[in-house]
Protein backbone atom coordinates (compact mmCIF):
# COMPACT_ATOMS: atom_id res chain seq x y z
CA UNK A 1 0.00 0.00 0.00
CA UNK A 2 1.41 3.87 -0.84
CA UNK A 3 0.27 6.46 0.81
CA UNK A 4 -1.24 7.77 -2.94
CA UNK A 5 -4.07 5.00 -1.83
CA UNK A 6 -5.58 7.50 0.28
CA UNK A 7 -6.53 10.22 -2.07
CA UNK A 8 -5.52 13.09 -0.06
CA UNK A 9 -5.81 16.19 -1.60
CA UNK A 10 -3.32 16.83 -4.11
CA UNK A 11 -1.56 19.70 -2.16
CA UNK A 12 -1.37 17.32 0.78
CA UNK A 13 -0.07 14.27 -1.50
CA UNK A 14 2.83 16.73 -2.55
CA UNK A 15 3.77 17.90 1.12
CA UNK A 16 4.11 13.72 1.68
CA UNK A 17 6.61 13.27 -1.64
CA UNK A 18 8.63 15.85 -0.22
CA UNK A 19 8.55 14.60 3.48
CA UNK A 20 9.52 11.04 1.62
CA UNK A 21 6.69 9.09 2.90
CA UNK A 22 6.36 5.85 1.13
CA UNK A 23 4.15 3.58 2.41
CA UNK A 24 2.44 3.64 5.88
CA UNK A 25 3.09 2.42 8.52
CA UNK A 26 1.08 -0.13 10.34
CA UNK A 27 -1.09 2.36 12.70
CA UNK A 28 -1.43 4.41 9.62
CA UNK A 29 -2.35 1.93 7.34
CA UNK A 30 -5.29 1.45 9.96
CA UNK A 31 -6.01 4.73 11.62
CA UNK A 32 -6.34 7.04 8.25
CA UNK A 33 -9.22 5.63 6.31
CA UNK A 34 -11.26 5.47 10.18
CA UNK A 35 -10.48 8.93 10.97
CA UNK A 36 -11.54 10.02 6.80
CA UNK A 37 -14.59 8.46 7.52
CA UNK A 38 -15.24 10.93 10.52
CA UNK A 39 -14.83 8.51 13.39
CA UNK A 40 -14.07 8.07 16.90
CA UNK A 41 -10.67 6.08 17.35
CA UNK A 42 -8.72 4.42 20.21
CA UNK A 43 -5.19 3.84 19.26
CA UNK A 44 -2.93 1.75 20.67
CA UNK A 45 0.48 2.40 20.05
CA UNK A 46 4.06 3.12 20.99
CA UNK A 47 6.40 5.75 19.92
CA UNK A 48 7.92 5.21 16.76
CA UNK A 49 4.94 3.89 15.38
CA UNK A 50 4.16 6.87 13.07
CA UNK A 51 0.79 8.41 14.79
CA UNK A 52 1.45 11.93 14.37
CA UNK A 53 0.94 11.33 10.35
CA UNK A 54 -2.06 9.14 11.17
CA UNK A 55 -3.87 11.59 12.85
CA UNK A 56 -2.17 14.33 11.55
CA UNK A 57 -2.86 13.90 7.44
CA UNK A 58 -6.89 13.21 7.51
CA UNK A 59 -7.06 15.64 9.52
CA UNK A 60 -5.22 18.20 7.39
CA UNK A 61 -7.12 16.89 4.29
CA UNK A 62 -10.81 17.57 6.08
CA UNK A 63 -9.48 20.38 7.55
CA UNK A 64 -11.61 23.83 5.58
CA UNK A 65 -8.72 26.06 5.55
CA UNK A 66 -11.22 28.99 7.06
CA UNK A 67 -8.48 30.36 9.00
CA UNK A 68 -10.31 29.28 12.17
CA UNK A 69 -8.34 26.84 15.09
CA UNK A 70 -10.20 23.61 13.42
CA UNK A 71 -7.94 21.41 15.06
CA UNK A 72 -6.55 20.62 18.66
CA UNK A 73 -3.37 18.19 19.43
CA UNK A 74 -2.84 18.19 23.18
CA UNK A 75 0.45 16.21 24.30
CA UNK A 76 2.11 15.84 27.91
CA UNK A 77 5.26 17.82 27.22
CA UNK A 78 6.99 20.51 25.67
CA UNK A 79 9.45 18.26 23.75
CA UNK A 80 6.74 16.02 22.14
CA UNK A 81 4.85 19.44 21.40
CA UNK A 82 7.40 20.76 19.15
CA UNK A 83 7.65 17.51 17.71
CA UNK A 84 4.17 17.58 16.86
CA UNK A 85 3.79 20.83 15.26
CA UNK A 86 6.65 20.63 13.31
CA UNK A 87 5.31 17.60 11.56
CA UNK A 88 1.97 18.91 11.19
CA UNK A 89 3.38 22.65 9.99
CA UNK A 90 5.26 20.77 7.20
CA UNK A 91 2.35 18.51 6.18
CA UNK A 92 0.17 21.75 6.16
CA UNK A 93 2.23 24.50 4.68
CA UNK A 94 1.20 23.74 1.22
CA UNK A 95 -2.68 24.31 2.05
CA UNK A 96 -1.68 27.61 4.03
CA UNK A 97 -2.60 25.89 7.17
CA UNK A 98 -0.37 27.21 10.21
CA UNK A 99 0.38 25.49 13.99
CA UNK A 100 0.78 27.30 17.27
CA UNK A 101 2.63 25.59 19.70
CA UNK A 102 1.09 26.34 23.25
CA UNK A 103 3.03 25.65 26.66
CA UNK A 104 4.04 27.07 29.56
CA UNK A 105 6.29 30.06 30.51
CA UNK A 106 5.72 32.38 27.11
CA UNK A 107 3.23 35.48 28.17
CA UNK A 108 0.04 35.05 26.51
CA UNK A 109 -0.41 38.08 24.52
CA UNK A 110 2.53 36.18 22.42
CA UNK A 111 0.55 32.91 22.60
CA UNK A 112 -2.61 34.38 21.36
CA UNK A 113 -1.07 36.18 18.43
CA UNK A 114 -0.12 33.33 17.43
CA UNK A 115 -3.74 31.52 17.77
CA UNK A 116 -5.29 34.09 15.80
CA UNK A 117 -3.48 32.88 13.03
CA UNK A 118 -3.40 29.36 13.11
CA UNK A 119 -5.54 26.10 12.03
CA UNK A 120 -4.02 24.24 14.09
CA UNK A 121 -3.19 24.46 17.96
CA UNK A 122 -0.72 21.96 19.25
CA UNK A 123 -0.57 22.53 23.51
CA UNK A 124 0.46 20.78 26.72
CA UNK A 125 -2.34 20.26 29.14
CA UNK A 126 -1.56 23.20 31.72
CA UNK A 127 -1.31 26.41 29.53
CA UNK A 128 -4.03 25.44 27.31
CA UNK A 129 -6.63 25.04 30.89
CA UNK A 130 -5.49 28.25 31.49
CA UNK A 131 -6.11 29.69 28.50
CA UNK A 132 -9.53 28.60 28.33
CA UNK A 133 -10.47 29.19 31.68
CA UNK A 134 -9.76 32.77 31.63
CA UNK A 135 -11.37 33.22 28.16
CA UNK A 136 -7.98 34.37 26.44
CA UNK A 137 -9.46 31.67 23.78
CA UNK A 138 -13.14 30.84 22.54
CA UNK A 139 -12.68 28.25 19.88
CA UNK A 140 -15.04 25.60 18.22
CA UNK A 141 -12.76 22.33 16.91
CA UNK A 142 -13.79 20.23 14.83
CA UNK A 143 -10.71 17.89 15.66
CA UNK A 144 -9.30 17.15 18.86
CA UNK A 145 -6.51 14.86 19.45
CA UNK A 146 -5.25 13.50 23.23
CA UNK A 147 -1.72 12.05 22.01
CA UNK A 148 0.27 9.82 24.66
CA UNK A 149 -2.68 10.43 26.81
CA UNK A 150 -0.93 7.16 29.36
CA UNK A 151 2.11 9.60 30.07
CA UNK A 152 -0.56 12.28 30.54
CA UNK A 153 -1.74 10.25 33.17
CA UNK A 154 1.38 9.60 34.90
CA UNK A 155 2.01 13.37 34.98
CA UNK A 156 -1.05 13.99 36.57
CA UNK A 157 -2.44 15.91 34.28
CA UNK A 158 -6.03 14.07 34.08
CA UNK A 159 -8.37 16.42 36.11
CA UNK A 160 -6.88 19.14 33.63
CA UNK A 161 -8.18 16.97 30.33
CA UNK A 162 -11.60 15.74 31.93
CA UNK A 163 -11.95 20.27 32.73
CA UNK A 164 -10.90 20.89 29.39
CA UNK A 165 -13.60 19.14 27.28
CA UNK A 166 -15.69 20.96 29.28
CA UNK A 167 -14.69 24.07 27.11
CA UNK A 168 -14.77 21.90 23.85
CA UNK A 169 -18.00 22.00 21.54
CA UNK A 170 -19.92 18.65 21.32
CA UNK A 171 -20.05 17.87 18.03
CA UNK A 172 -16.65 17.14 17.16
CA UNK A 173 -14.15 14.26 16.01
CA UNK A 174 -11.78 12.96 19.09
CA UNK A 175 -8.98 10.89 18.83
CA UNK A 176 -7.13 9.23 21.70
CA UNK A 177 -4.17 7.48 20.98
CA UNK A 178 -1.73 5.88 24.39
CA UNK A 179 0.57 3.05 24.56
CA UNK A 180 -1.10 1.67 27.38
CA UNK A 181 -4.60 1.00 28.32
CA UNK A 182 -4.80 1.53 32.19
CA UNK A 183 -8.42 1.62 33.29
CA UNK A 184 -8.57 5.47 34.37
CA UNK A 185 -7.58 6.12 30.65
CA UNK A 186 -10.28 3.35 29.58
CA UNK A 187 -12.73 5.44 31.55
CA UNK A 188 -11.38 8.30 29.76
CA UNK A 189 -12.22 7.24 26.70
CA UNK A 190 -15.52 6.31 27.38
CA UNK A 191 -16.52 9.94 28.70
CA UNK A 192 -15.30 11.76 25.69
CA UNK A 193 -15.27 9.61 22.72
CA UNK A 194 -18.74 8.42 20.96
CA UNK A 195 -18.56 4.95 19.68
CA UNK A 196 -14.85 4.43 19.25
CA UNK A 197 -12.99 2.39 16.82
CA UNK A 198 -10.33 0.37 18.72
CA UNK A 199 -6.63 0.19 16.85
CA UNK A 200 -4.14 -1.87 18.14
CA UNK A 201 -0.44 -1.65 17.02
CA UNK A 202 1.69 -4.28 18.84
CA UNK A 203 5.63 -4.31 19.59
CA UNK A 204 6.16 -6.45 16.88
CA UNK A 205 4.86 -4.85 14.17
CA UNK A 206 6.99 -1.33 14.74
CA UNK A 207 10.75 -2.84 13.78
CA UNK A 208 11.44 -5.28 10.68
CA UNK A 209 12.38 -9.01 12.53
CA UNK A 210 14.56 -9.30 9.97
CA UNK A 211 16.80 -6.38 11.64
CA UNK A 212 19.54 -7.77 13.30
CA UNK A 213 20.13 -4.65 16.04
CA UNK A 214 23.38 -4.30 18.42
CA UNK A 215 24.95 -1.66 19.75
CA UNK A 216 28.54 -0.55 21.26
CA UNK A 217 29.37 1.66 23.67
CA UNK A 218 32.50 3.98 23.05
CA UNK A 219 33.85 7.36 24.53
CA UNK A 220 32.56 10.39 22.38
CA UNK A 221 36.47 10.93 21.36
CA UNK A 222 35.87 7.29 19.91
CA UNK A 223 33.40 7.57 16.96
CA UNK A 224 34.62 8.24 14.35
CA UNK A 225 37.60 5.06 15.39
CA UNK A 226 34.79 2.99 15.98
CA UNK A 227 33.05 3.37 12.94
CA UNK A 228 36.07 2.67 10.85
CA UNK A 229 36.67 -0.04 12.59
CA UNK A 230 33.08 -1.75 12.54
CA UNK A 231 32.66 -0.79 9.08
CA UNK A 232 36.05 -2.60 7.68
CA UNK A 233 35.11 -5.74 10.36
CA UNK A 234 31.47 -5.76 8.93
CA UNK A 235 32.21 -4.60 5.49
CA UNK A 236 29.07 -4.25 4.01
CA UNK A 237 27.92 -3.96 0.33
CA UNK A 238 26.19 -0.95 1.02
CA UNK A 239 25.13 1.37 3.90
CA UNK A 240 23.71 4.11 5.44
CA UNK A 241 25.58 6.07 8.00
CA UNK A 242 22.86 8.38 10.09
CA UNK A 243 23.61 11.66 11.40
CA UNK A 244 21.78 14.34 14.08
CA UNK A 245 23.49 17.64 12.36
CA UNK A 246 24.16 18.61 8.57
CA UNK A 247 27.14 19.58 9.96
CA UNK A 248 28.02 16.53 11.15
CA UNK A 249 27.26 14.89 7.78
CA UNK A 250 29.36 17.43 6.18
CA UNK A 251 32.10 16.71 8.20
CA UNK A 252 31.84 12.80 8.49
CA UNK A 253 31.57 12.76 4.60
CA UNK A 254 34.79 14.99 3.96
CA UNK A 255 36.48 12.61 6.66
CA UNK A 256 35.65 9.11 4.96
CA UNK A 257 36.26 10.66 1.07
CA UNK A 258 39.46 11.38 2.48
CA UNK A 259 40.48 8.09 3.82
CA UNK A 260 39.21 6.27 0.68
CA UNK A 261 35.59 5.25 0.92
CA UNK A 262 33.14 5.82 -2.11
CA UNK A 263 31.38 8.14 0.52
CA UNK A 264 28.90 10.81 -0.04
CA UNK A 265 26.61 12.94 2.06
CA UNK A 266 23.03 13.73 2.10
CA UNK A 267 21.04 16.69 3.90
CA UNK A 268 18.20 19.02 3.58
CA UNK A 269 20.79 22.42 3.01
CA UNK A 270 21.94 20.12 -0.28
CA UNK A 271 20.27 21.60 -3.55
CA UNK A 272 17.86 19.46 -5.39
CA UNK A 273 20.18 18.31 -7.56
CA UNK A 274 22.97 17.62 -5.68
CA UNK A 275 20.45 15.16 -3.49
CA UNK A 276 18.98 13.33 -6.34
CA UNK A 277 22.99 12.86 -8.01
CA UNK A 278 23.94 11.28 -4.45
CA UNK A 279 20.59 9.13 -3.97
CA UNK A 280 20.66 8.16 -7.79
CA UNK A 281 24.88 7.33 -7.50
CA UNK A 282 23.30 4.88 -4.49
CA UNK A 283 21.12 3.11 -6.00
CA UNK A 284 23.88 2.63 -8.84
CA UNK A 285 26.37 1.06 -6.43
CA UNK A 286 28.59 3.74 -7.66
CA UNK A 287 28.56 4.71 -3.83
CA UNK A 288 29.15 2.36 -0.90
CA UNK A 289 28.15 4.35 1.82
CA UNK A 290 25.87 7.27 2.01
CA UNK A 291 25.73 9.70 4.88
CA UNK A 292 22.56 11.35 6.09
CA UNK A 293 20.44 12.83 8.15
CA UNK A 294 17.01 11.91 8.56
CA UNK A 295 15.78 13.50 6.03
CA UNK A 296 16.93 10.15 4.46
CA UNK A 297 15.36 7.97 6.38
CA UNK A 298 11.80 9.21 4.94
CA UNK A 299 13.03 9.41 1.18
CA UNK A 300 15.19 6.53 0.29
CA UNK A 301 13.84 3.91 -1.19
CA UNK A 302 16.52 1.45 -1.85
CA UNK A 303 16.60 -2.54 -1.31
CA UNK A 304 19.90 -3.51 -1.42
CA UNK A 305 21.01 -1.51 1.45
CA UNK A 306 22.73 -4.36 3.79
CA UNK A 307 23.34 -2.20 7.21
CA UNK A 308 22.53 0.88 9.19
CA UNK A 309 25.09 2.80 11.21
CA UNK A 310 23.67 5.03 13.78
CA UNK A 311 26.71 7.39 14.23
CA UNK A 312 24.24 9.25 16.68
CA UNK A 313 21.46 8.01 18.15
CA UNK A 314 18.21 10.35 17.02
CA UNK A 315 16.27 12.36 19.11
CA UNK A 316 12.98 10.04 19.71
CA UNK A 317 11.91 6.62 18.64
CA UNK A 318 10.34 7.02 15.69
CA UNK A 319 13.01 8.20 13.68
CA UNK A 320 15.03 5.35 15.02
CA UNK A 321 12.86 3.16 13.60
CA UNK A 322 12.54 4.68 10.19
CA UNK A 323 16.62 4.77 9.96
CA UNK A 324 16.93 0.86 10.64
CA UNK A 325 13.90 0.52 8.03
CA UNK A 326 16.07 1.67 5.31
CA UNK A 327 17.74 -2.12 5.44
CA UNK A 328 15.86 -5.71 5.55
CA UNK A 329 13.44 -4.23 2.91
CA UNK A 330 11.97 -7.20 0.38
CA UNK A 331 12.09 -9.66 2.22
CA UNK A 332 15.95 -9.71 2.70
CA UNK A 333 17.88 -9.66 5.75
CA UNK A 334 19.46 -6.72 7.54
CA UNK A 335 21.73 -4.85 10.51
CA UNK A 336 21.28 -2.47 12.24
CA UNK A 337 24.11 -0.78 14.45
CA UNK A 338 24.70 2.02 16.72
CA UNK A 339 27.15 3.76 18.24
CA UNK A 340 26.64 5.21 21.56
CA UNK A 341 28.06 6.83 24.64
CA UNK A 342 26.93 6.21 28.31
CA UNK A 343 25.33 9.84 28.56
CA UNK A 344 22.84 8.06 25.68
CA UNK A 345 21.84 5.05 27.64
CA UNK A 346 18.58 6.64 28.67
CA UNK A 347 17.62 7.18 25.11
CA UNK A 348 18.88 3.59 24.05
CA UNK A 349 16.54 2.32 26.70
CA UNK A 350 13.55 4.31 25.93
CA UNK A 351 13.94 3.03 22.36
CA UNK A 352 13.95 -0.38 23.38
CA UNK A 353 10.83 0.26 25.38
CA UNK A 354 9.00 2.14 22.37
CA UNK A 355 9.78 -0.44 19.88
CA UNK A 356 9.66 -3.85 21.84
CA UNK A 357 13.42 -4.10 19.93
CA UNK A 358 15.98 -6.26 21.33
CA UNK A 359 19.07 -4.44 20.68
CA UNK A 360 22.27 -6.67 21.84
CA UNK A 361 25.41 -4.89 23.13
CA UNK A 362 28.79 -5.79 21.32
CA UNK A 363 32.34 -4.97 21.95
CA UNK A 364 34.07 -3.42 18.67
CA UNK A 365 36.70 -5.73 17.42
CA UNK A 366 40.00 -5.76 18.20
CA UNK A 367 43.10 -5.46 15.43
CA UNK A 368 43.14 -9.74 15.65
CA UNK A 369 39.81 -10.06 15.09
CA UNK A 370 39.31 -7.93 12.02
CA UNK A 371 42.29 -9.53 10.45
CA UNK A 372 41.53 -12.56 11.02
CA UNK A 373 38.41 -11.88 9.37
CA UNK A 374 39.67 -10.16 6.19
CA UNK A 375 42.02 -13.08 5.94
CA UNK A 376 39.47 -15.79 5.85
CA UNK A 377 37.76 -13.65 3.47
CA UNK A 378 40.89 -13.34 1.33
CA UNK A 379 41.48 -17.24 1.20
CA UNK A 380 37.51 -17.97 0.31
CA UNK A 381 38.17 -15.19 -2.73
CA UNK A 382 41.29 -17.31 -3.49
CA UNK A 383 39.68 -20.96 -3.52
CA UNK A 384 36.34 -19.45 -5.59
CA UNK A 385 38.89 -17.66 -7.90
CA UNK A 386 38.72 -19.37 -11.66
CA UNK A 387 42.21 -19.79 -13.35
CA UNK A 388 42.16 -17.92 -16.80
CA UNK A 389 45.20 -17.74 -19.44
CA UNK A 390 46.06 -14.29 -18.43
CA UNK A 391 47.05 -15.33 -15.11
CA UNK A 392 48.94 -18.53 -16.28
CA UNK A 393 50.57 -16.48 -18.93
CA UNK A 394 51.34 -14.21 -16.35
CA UNK A 395 53.04 -16.78 -14.13
CA UNK A 396 55.05 -18.11 -17.14
CA UNK A 397 56.49 -14.85 -17.21
CA UNK A 398 57.74 -13.88 -13.39
CA UNK A 399 59.25 -17.48 -14.19
CA UNK A 400 61.65 -16.61 -15.77
CA UNK A 401 63.36 -14.12 -13.03
CA UNK A 402 61.74 -15.92 -9.50
CA UNK A 403 61.35 -19.28 -8.55
CA UNK A 404 57.51 -20.21 -7.80
CA UNK A 405 57.80 -20.00 -3.90
CA UNK A 406 59.03 -16.09 -4.69
CA UNK A 407 56.18 -15.53 -7.14
CA UNK A 408 53.42 -16.48 -4.66
CA UNK A 409 54.88 -15.22 -1.74
CA UNK A 410 54.92 -11.40 -3.64
CA UNK A 411 51.19 -11.94 -5.16
CA UNK A 412 50.16 -13.10 -1.75
CA UNK A 413 51.95 -10.21 -0.21
CA UNK A 414 50.39 -7.33 -2.47
CA UNK A 415 46.48 -9.39 -1.81
CA UNK A 416 47.55 -9.17 1.80
CA UNK A 417 47.87 -5.11 2.08
CA UNK A 418 44.14 -5.19 2.23
CA UNK A 419 43.91 -7.42 5.28
CA UNK A 420 46.35 -4.34 6.98
CA UNK A 421 45.21 -3.19 10.29
CA UNK A 422 46.42 0.45 11.97
CA UNK A 423 45.49 2.07 15.05
CA UNK A 424 44.41 1.08 18.76
CA UNK A 425 43.68 -2.20 19.31
CA UNK A 426 41.16 -1.66 21.54
CA UNK A 427 38.23 0.34 20.92
CA UNK A 428 35.20 0.94 23.53
CA UNK A 429 33.84 -0.51 26.72
CA UNK A 430 34.75 -4.17 27.20
CA UNK A 431 31.09 -6.07 28.36
CA UNK A 432 32.03 -5.76 31.86
CA UNK A 433 32.23 -2.20 31.26
CA UNK A 434 28.74 -2.15 29.81
CA UNK A 435 27.07 -3.95 32.44
CA UNK A 436 28.08 -1.75 35.28
CA UNK A 437 27.36 1.25 33.01
CA UNK A 438 23.56 -0.50 32.68
CA UNK A 439 23.66 -1.15 36.56
CA UNK A 440 24.64 2.37 37.81
CA UNK A 441 21.77 3.59 35.50
CA UNK A 442 19.33 1.53 37.06
CA UNK A 443 20.91 2.47 40.97
CA UNK A 444 20.17 6.33 39.38
CA UNK A 445 16.73 5.69 38.98
CA UNK A 446 16.31 5.88 42.59
CA UNK A 447 16.88 9.27 42.43
CA UNK A 448 15.91 10.38 39.24
CA UNK A 449 12.19 8.71 40.62
CA UNK A 450 12.16 11.48 44.12
CA UNK A 451 12.97 14.63 41.86
CA UNK A 452 10.40 13.72 39.73
CA UNK A 453 7.41 16.68 39.66
CA UNK A 454 10.29 19.05 39.15
CA UNK A 455 10.29 21.05 36.32
CA UNK A 456 11.26 23.27 33.74
CA UNK A 457 8.54 24.93 31.19
CA UNK A 458 9.99 27.30 28.48
CA UNK A 459 9.03 29.67 25.91
CA UNK A 460 6.69 29.44 22.80
CA UNK A 461 6.89 29.04 19.46
CA UNK A 462 4.70 29.59 16.34
CA UNK A 463 4.80 27.93 12.71
CA UNK A 464 4.19 29.75 9.70
CA UNK A 465 5.13 33.30 11.96
CA UNK A 466 8.39 34.29 13.88
CA UNK A 467 9.49 31.15 16.58
CA UNK A 468 10.68 31.82 19.81
CA UNK A 469 11.74 29.07 22.68
CA UNK A 470 12.93 31.54 25.29
CA UNK A 471 11.59 32.03 28.52
CA UNK A 472 11.68 30.00 31.40
CA UNK A 473 8.59 28.97 34.16
CA UNK A 474 7.64 28.69 36.97
CA UNK A 475 4.00 27.58 35.87
CA UNK A 476 1.56 24.90 36.50
CA UNK A 477 2.75 22.98 33.42
CA UNK A 478 6.37 22.70 34.85
CA UNK A 479 5.14 21.60 38.43
CA UNK A 480 3.46 18.68 37.49
CA UNK A 481 6.82 17.82 36.35
CA UNK A 482 5.77 18.54 32.23
CA UNK A 483 7.54 20.40 30.32
CA UNK A 484 5.78 22.29 27.48
CA UNK A 485 5.99 25.08 24.97
CA UNK A 486 4.54 26.85 21.76
CA UNK A 487 6.21 26.14 18.77
CA UNK A 488 38.69 3.54 -3.21
CA UNK A 489 41.41 2.23 -1.33
CA UNK A 490 39.95 2.22 2.23
CA UNK A 491 41.17 3.18 5.67
CA UNK A 492 41.17 5.35 8.69
CA UNK A 493 42.68 5.99 12.17
CA UNK A 494 42.21 2.48 13.39
CA UNK A 495 41.52 0.61 10.26
CA UNK A 496 43.52 1.23 7.13
CA UNK A 497 43.59 -0.82 3.65
CA UNK A 498 46.43 -0.51 1.15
Amino acid sequence: MTFTEFNFKNKLQDAIDEAGFKEPSPIQRDAIPVVLNGKDIVGQAHTGTGKTAAFGLPIINMMKCNKDVEAVVIVPTRELAMQVSDELFRFGKNLNINTATVYGGQSYNRQLKHIENAGIIVATPGRFLDLLKGGKINIKPSFVVLDEADEMLDMGFLDDIKEIFTYLPDERQTLLFSATMPPAIKKLAQNILKEPEFITITKAEMTNSKITQTFYVVDEHERDDALIRLYDYKNPDKSIIFCRTKKEVDRLSTYLVSQGYFAKGLHGDMEQRQREEAINAFKKGKLEVLIATDVAARGLDVNDVTHVFNYHLPFDSESYVHRIGRTGRAGKEGIAVSIVTPHEFRMLQKIQKDTGGKLEAKVIPNIKSVKEKKTDSLRSKIEDQKVYDSGIDLVESLKEDYDLSTIAHKLASMLTNDTYVKGNNYIGKSQNDIQRLFERLQNDRGGDRNSRGRGRGRGGNYRGGNRNRGGRDGNRDGNRGGRSGNRNPRGGRDSRRG
